[in-house]
């Protein structure tokens, strides 16, 4: 594809139909292909020949949205998977086996938290929580000789850290390791890490790359620029038997990361995305540039407003000048940081299930990133497996609300929240 503007990208669906063909992507809902010779298919298994063998591998639907953000972050090749969950794991799992350690930063989704302090350690993978905010000669205390890579979210959720990318790639470069970056709150139109040492990309797509709360799926993005051939990674430069002694850093150069991911560990573990869920995400990213920019307009002017409003304690939103991760954001997010903001209501729990009770514009679901206005309570939710002490490093209170603002008018969304915040606090005091 030419080196066309990200907004063009975002339009074009990756599929180029022949002469009276549909020109929107068809959905190829089939589970499996058919082949002219014998010989054609011993290809397809031998990784000889391009082509799809099997749904659960690849689909002709999953690879136009593949090639879509491939093209958006800026890399050689992508993955979807059956969620963004599904994701992390297998991007980790790629490269990183029982008995190998990799380091994460301790300002995560929860559920990515839980996957790797409980789920990855019982496969025998170790990780190390370290704060990417803290000096570089602290996280680098953390790694070890058989640490396999460096994770962490671009804003973190929901705290709303800014990851400074440069700064830990170039920490993981150091050691020969490659950093994976979450990339699902910015997405690849406000951000994108491959420009600043990134090495692998990965989004949750249900959030806003589709943007209207229809499908599950996550997505893997391959830069193509790390050096896999360092002597770290033998899973990917040693003759794999599953495939005759094929090797994927010889065989598949700059996409051999991205290879191996599909053809080991999608293949063996399924998590495939429906090619019913890729179709309803390419279409919902066709408008990733226009919803983005009108989430992050209306999410500043909102945690502007909160910062006013005297029953709230505090605000944490990157693009506002009191933030203090105002100066990575213009690094990073000079564009907008899209539509999540975080804030202390003004008391506890009790004010906080108050204030969400009495919305009605904003509702209540355990979701970000679509085009409708969405609250919820982390510490009661999303982060209520964590142990209090994990809850309190990553920056988790109990007064913490986190909004996601929608595409509606912002006055709208003000008259919303102005009435439920009065209420939360009415009530207290009557109580």
């Amino acid at each position: 594809m030419k080196n066309y503007s990200i907004e063009t990208l975002c339009v074009q669906a990756g599929y180029e139909p022949k002469s009276g063909e549909p020109r929107i992507t068809p959905i190829h809902q089939s589970t499996t292909f058919q082949y002219n010779d014998a010989e054609e298919v011993a290809e397809l298994f031998d990784l000889a020949r391009e082509g799809h063998m099997y749904s659960r591998i690849s689909n002709p639907t999953l690879e136009v949205l593949e090639r879509k953000i491939t093209a958006l972050e800026g890399g050689v090749g992508a993955l979807t998977t059956s969620s963004g969950q599904a994701a992390s794991l297998l991007a980790i799992l790629t490269i990183c086996k029982n008995g190998e350690h990799f380091v994460a930063d301790k300002n995560l989704y929860g559920g990515t938290f839980t996957m790797f302090t409980s789920t990855l350690k019982q496969m025998g993978i170790e990780v190390t929580l370290a704060d990417f905010s803290a000096d570089i000669s602290e996280i680098e205390k953390a790694i070890r000789p058989n640490t396999k890579l460096l994770f962490g979210e671009s804003i973190g959720n929901p705290t709303l850290k800014v990851m400074d990318i440069e700064k830990i790639a170039d920490l993981a470069h150091k050691h020969g390791i490659p950093l994976i970056v979450d990339n699902t709150f910015p997405t690849p139109y406000l951000c994108r890490p491959f420009d600043f040492g990134a090495d692998i990309v990965i989004h949750s797509t249900t959030k806003y790359l589709d943007g209207h709360a229809t499908s599950v799926g996550g997505i893997i993005v391959d830069s193509g620029k790390f050096d896999w051939t360092n002597g770290k990674f033998p899973c990917l430069t040693e003759p794999d038997p599953n495939y005759h002694g094929l090797s994927y850093t010889k065989t598949f150069g700059d996409a051999a990361y991205i290879t191996r991911a599909r053809f080991v560990f999608l293949r063996d573990l399924g998590t495939t995305m429906s090619p019913f869920n890729a179709f309803l995400t390419n279409l919902g990213a066709e408008t990733l540039a226009v919803r983005m920019e009108r989430h992050s307009e209306n999410a500043l002017k909102i945690a502007q407003w909160l910062e006013q409003n005297s029953n709230v304690e505090w605000v944490s939103y990157p693009r506002l000048k009191s933030s203090p991760d105002y100066a990575l954001s213009e690094k990073y997010l000079s564009n907008g940081a899209g539509g999540v903001i975080t804030f202390g209501i003004k008391g506890g729990i009790e004010e906080g299930k108050k204030f969400i009770n009495a919305l009605e514009l904003a509702s209540l679901v355990v979701h970000v990133g679509d085009i409708r206005t969405h609250v919820l309570h982390p510490a009661s939710a999303t982060h209520r497996q964590l142990p209090e002490e994990a809850k309190t490093e990553g920056g988790i209170t109990d007064n913490m609300i986190r909004l996601s603002v929608g595409i509606e008018k912002a006055e709208e969304i003000y008259e919303d929240l102005a009435r439920a915040l009065e209420r939360s606090q009415q009530d207290a005091l009557n109580s």
